[in-house]
């Protein structure tokens, strides 16, 4: 019972500062585009290069090597 003198003051001090982050995280528009990054992985970037296809060890053996 002797606990609860501490741990009680800490609980609602370490929620107090729970709430305080949530408040700043929304005035500085963290939740504004909830769907922005989940939907940009879906479509292709028209101006990005393509990627070239990686050499395995196996394409580099069958291919003839020049001097």
């Amino acid at each position: 019972m002797e606990g609860l003198i501490y741990l009680i003051p800490a609980a609602l001090f370490l929620g107090l500062i729970g709430l305080i982050a949530f408040m700043w995280a929304l005035k500085s528009g963290q939740f504004e585009d909830l769907d922005g990054a989940a939907e940009r992985i879906l479509f292709d970037d028209e101006n990005a290069p393509a990627a070239k296809p990686l050499e395995t060890d196996e394409a580099k053996s069958r291919t003839p090597r020049r001097s």
